[in-house]
């Protein structure tokens, strides 16, 4: 535990004072270090008056194979090309609160699922027309009787089975197949080892043999933690914690990026060793704030990292839950 606090304690200091800050908006900044350094790409994702494009934020990024980025707004779905263009939107009343989205290949077209926090259910739709093909609401064969349903976060198995994290109510994780037949659920709401206070954010973690569920406690003390289960629903093991509020996470190849809502991306290697910290927020009354208005971001630092992905060169994506709406591209430095 020490260790991993150290390591933080490390990275942080690595990307804010190794790398230089700036708050000139019209300049990129260099954060993170190491294998892990990138710059800003500043107005990434803005309007060409400079405004927001997609209004406020409470969700999450996905990339399609040919890397377009989707990020998920309170009011829609807004897709953007590589250089920061809207160039399509879903903004249908059936595509608001996204609050986590995964995205598949399946039968040679691109599917995207998401977790509807507010209108308590997953959905499925296809990436490039918009259909959805499934709905997932609270399984009433599950025998629960839940007075509240609110899906925070998505994630779907290389067979199909899809997993729905009820985050922010019972803190149930349901699994149905890829049909949606409801098949099980695991996991209460609590303090305790094998139990979540908050399961905000999950995927499915590829960096280990067979994969497993990366889940993101946010509210379990002390300070957050992720945890792996494997698909069966069976508690593996402890990952890391002291991670302030992890909100989800994003996995490429050997590394997984975790963003923090107190300002901040970490990342992590296959053994959870901190390699990087991103755009860590030192202002506690604006970390973990959404109420950030645009004229108050500052270049380089986060004030409520809620989303993140990475595309095909490692760069990576970051979405803040925000009252403007704000999306941020960050290049890595080879």
């Amino acid at each position: 535990m020490f260790f991993r606090s150290l390591c933080l304690s490390i990275a942080v200091t690595c990307g804010l004072f190794a790398c230089g800050w700036s708050q000139d908006l019209a300049r990129p900044v260099r954060m993170g270090c190491g294998l892990m350094t990138f710059d800003t790409v500043p107005g990434w994702g803005l309007r060409p008056d400079g405004k927001s494009a997609i209004g406020p934020t409470h969700g999450a990024v996905v990339i399609d194979k040919d890397g377009y980025i989707y990020t998920s707004a309170n009011r829609g779905v807004y897709v953007f090309s590589p250089d920061g263009k809207v160039i399509k939107a879903y903004e249908d009343k059936d595509y608001t609160n996204l609050h986590d989205m995964e995205i598949r290949e399946e039968a040679g077209a691109e599917y995207i699922y998401g977790a509807r926090n507010a209108n308590a259910e997953g959905i499925k739709f296809n990436a490039k027309t918009g259909e959805i093909v499934l709905r997932l609401g609270f399984p009433q064969e599950s025998g629960l009787n839940l007075t509240k349903f609110n899906p925070t976060a998505i994630t779907v198995a290389a067979n199909g089975d899809i997993f729905l994290s009820d985050g922010y109510a019972s803190n149930h994780i349901f699994k149905f197949d890829k049909n949606g037949k409801y098949l099980m659920h695991f996991g209460t709401k609590g303090n305790g080892l094998k139990e979540f206070n908050t399961a905000h954010g999950m995927t499915l973690d590829t960096r280990y043999n067979p994969p497993r569920l990366l889940i993101c406690d946010r509210n379990h003390e002390p300070k957050g933690r992720l945890l792996h289960y494997d698909l069966d629903g069976k508690y593996i093991d402890e990952v890391v914690t002291g991670l302030g509020m992890p909100t989800s996470a994003s996995v490429q190849g050997d590394y997984v990026s975790v963003p923090d809502l107190h300002g901040r991306v970490v990342i992590l290697d296959k053994n959870n060793t901190i390699m990087a910290v991103l755009g860590h927020n030192p202002d506690p009354q604006k970390g973990r704030n959404f109420n950030i208005p645009q004229e108050q971001w500052v270049e380089g630092i986060f004030s409520g990292t809620h989303g993140s992905y990475w595309d095909k060169d490692g760069n990576l994506y970051v979405q803040d839950w925000n009252v403007s709406g704000r999306i941020m591209k960050l290049v890595r430095v080879k």
